[in-house]
């Protein structure tokens, strides 16, 4: 049975939710699940605005069947060919012959990889722009948010941008369709942040280039891939932590800590100097690299303005976990940060120089003060040496 909801006389959304996937894209977790967003814009004639999942396919059919009625349907407009959002485009040809497909000529080329061939497709470029009746779409070009196909629409006469994976975030709707209808920068933003950093956040320039773009536009409503729809009013607080998250500024004046330890010592370090910190006041936030998923750790780097990193030696390195978190945060491009590393061994510790040689990729990261080296334990002379660690990050956290 269709599950569509009205977001305009002439919008309608006809996506759907899939609940019951574990790991988004094989990687993240999505215990919130994720939505599939396409949507459908009736005037003389229909345009469709990108396909779903293959794991959500029948209701999305479904709901473009009841959405259409009677209309034909007149064009799809492909904004990302990532198969989250292409994987039923070959059926949806199949199943509308007449359909004309509206790309980019690199998604129609990148289609053809996947198997797919439009009967009839229009390329169109930067600027272009396509009557509908009443309503005009105007197109632009948004390459690496986050593939080089990627574009964006911006619907003139209603000021709606069909933002692709822009402003999308993790969590199924379940029901609710608007921002407005949940309590969306208190209880989503976590996962808004975490579907930004951990799916865009490698292309900050790129995304700060389509802000550019989308300052010059009259938006009324946002309407991206994954998560809520935004009206105007709800949309301006979001704007900012993307503006934020593009050019890698810290949202907060804060602590993030993160541990790799094998038997508690390691631990026992990270805790010392995040307790003298909440001593002094500083909002700190303390992770186990191997019970947390990486992918909510580089989350919180890119909220945060310091970061410590500690971890046990291990075969003359960095531990697993911790190299491999390290690495995660150096493909995501974070920067504009200053940290602090913590090692231990037991009789060569050498994490530190590990851990500074993956970071150094990053740019404008600043170290501050030298590494501590723990031996084997936290001993007093240790214990000293951690707390003028804490002391050094909170006097910089507080400057």
């Amino acid at each position: 049975m269709y599950m569509t909801r009205p977001i305009t006389d002439s919008l309608t959304y006809v996506g759907a939710d899939d609940r019951r996937l574990a790991m988004f894209e094989g990687v993240y977790s999505v215990p919130r699940g994720v939505s599939y967003n396409a949507y459908l814009l009736t005037d003389e004639r229909t345009a469709l605005f990108d396909t779903v999942d293959k794991a959500v396919g029948k209701i999305f059919f479904e709901n473009l069947a009841h959405a259409l009625g009677d209309r034909r349907l007149d064009y799809v407009v492909v904004s990302h060919m990532e198969p989250d959002h292409s994987a039923t485009l070959a059926e949806l040809l199949s199943r509308y012959p007449d359909v004309t497909v509206i790309a980019s000529e690199k998604a129609l080329v990148m289609m053809r990889a996947f198997g797919v061939t439009p009967l009839s497709a229009i390329t169109v470029k930067e600027g272009d722009a396509l009557s509908l009746g009443t309503h005009t779409l105007r197109f632009v070009m948004a390459p690496m948010v986050h593939w080089p196909e990627v574009m964006v629409t911006f619907e003139e006469s209603e000021g709606i941008l069909f933002s692709a994976d822009a402003f999308g975030t993790f969590g199924a709707l379940s029901g609710r369709l608007f921002a407005d209808e949940v309590d969306f920068m208190g209880e989503f933003l976590p996962e808004a942040r975490r579907y930004y950093t951990n799916i865009v956040g490698k292309y900050g320039p790129s995304v700060s280039t389509l802000l550019g773009k989308a300052a010059g536009l009259d938006i009324k409503l946002v309407c991206p891939l994954h998560g809520f729809v935004f009206r105007a009013k709800e949309f301006g607080p979001y704007l900012e932590k993307y503006k934020a998250w593009a050019t890698y500024t810290p949202e907060e004046k804060g602590v993030l800590i993160a541990y790799a330890s094998i038997y508690g010592n390691t631990e026992n370090a990270a805790v010392t100097v995040a307790s003298r910190l909440a001593q002094r006041g500083v909002k700190t936030q303390v992770f186990d690299v191997s019970v947390t998923p990486a992918s909510e750790i580089l989350s919180e780097c890119f909220r945060f303005s310091h970061l410590v990193f500690a971890s046990s030696t291990y075969n003359a390195g960095v531990f697993v976990s911790m190299d491999a978190l390290l690495r995660d945060v150096a493909a995501h491009n974070l920067q504009n940060r200053t940290f602090a590393l913590i090692e231990n061994g037991s009789w060569a510790p050498s994490a530190a120089k590990g851990m500074r040689e993956i970071l150094s990729v990053c740019k404008n990261m600043t170290e501050l003060e030298s590494a501590v080296s723990v031996r084997s334990a936290v001993s007093a002379q240790t214990r000293e040496e951690l707390i003028a660690l804490a002391d050094a990050l909170a006097e910089s956290v507080l400057a």
